[in-house]
């Protein structure tokens, strides 16, 4: 007669081995959320993705006789009560020339604010040639009511670019900046602005 003892049962540990498995990728998953957007914003900045600008520490030593013009384009949230626009709508510079434009701000609300900016240039695929050695973008901008600052932004086209077979005939390359208010630093300012009681009561709060 063939033996008819039960065999003891593997489901569970099939089960805590799915479970491991599921937690495993959601983790996997989570990191990977959490890499994908400075691997995003280097994939951007090697290659010009989207019009994303190149950072340059040194001056361009090559100026090629050959011109190009770059305008400038100004643009703010409506949740931030600013003035913004660039002080020259427009330059035509040589490719390779080093040049310093400017941008004037203006806080046209009641109140000190916050502002932040982004920026791109147009066409996208322009944006790996066009280097930027000084700027405002993704820089903190505070200004109290009524008041105004002027903003550098230091550049130029690579001469590279005559070389681009997608490019070399462009004529025009448009610089763009978005101001949106900071947050962060508008809440910060807030905390650092309460009485300490206020502040012990804050914290008290949050961690009930």
């Amino acid at each position: 007669m063939q033996n008819m003892e039960p065999q003891e049962s593997s489901k569970p540990e099939n089960n805590l081995s799915a479970v491991f498995l599921c937690l495993g990728l959601s983790f996997g998953m989570l990191a990977m959320s959490y890499a994908a957007v400075p691997l995003y914003e280097i994939f951007c900045q090697v290659t010009g993705y989207g019009g994303t600008t190149q950072r340059s520490d040194v001056a361009s030593t090559t100026v090629l006789n050959k011109s190009i013009n770059v305008r400038f384009d100004a643009n703010v949230s409506n949740d931030l009560d600013w003035e913004f626009a660039p002080k020259q709508r427009q330059v035509t510079i040589k490719i390779g020339e080093n040049k310093q434009v400017a941008y004037v701000a203006k806080n046209i609300g009641t109140q000190t604010s916050f502002g932040t900016a982004s920026f791109n240039v147009s066409p996208g695929a322009a944006g790996v040639y066009f280097n930027k050695m000084e700027c405002f973008c993704f820089t903190e901008q505070k200004l109290a009511a009524g008041e105004s600052i002027e903003m550098p932004v230091v550049f130029f086209v690579d001469p590279d670019i005559v070389n681009d077979p997608l490019l070399k005939d462009t004529k025009t390359i448009t610089l763009s900046y978005t101001f949106f208010p900071d947050e962060d630093a508008e809440e910060e300012a807030q905390v650092s602005q309460a009485s300490p009681e206020q502040a012990v009561g804050e914290k008290t709060k949050s961690s009930l």
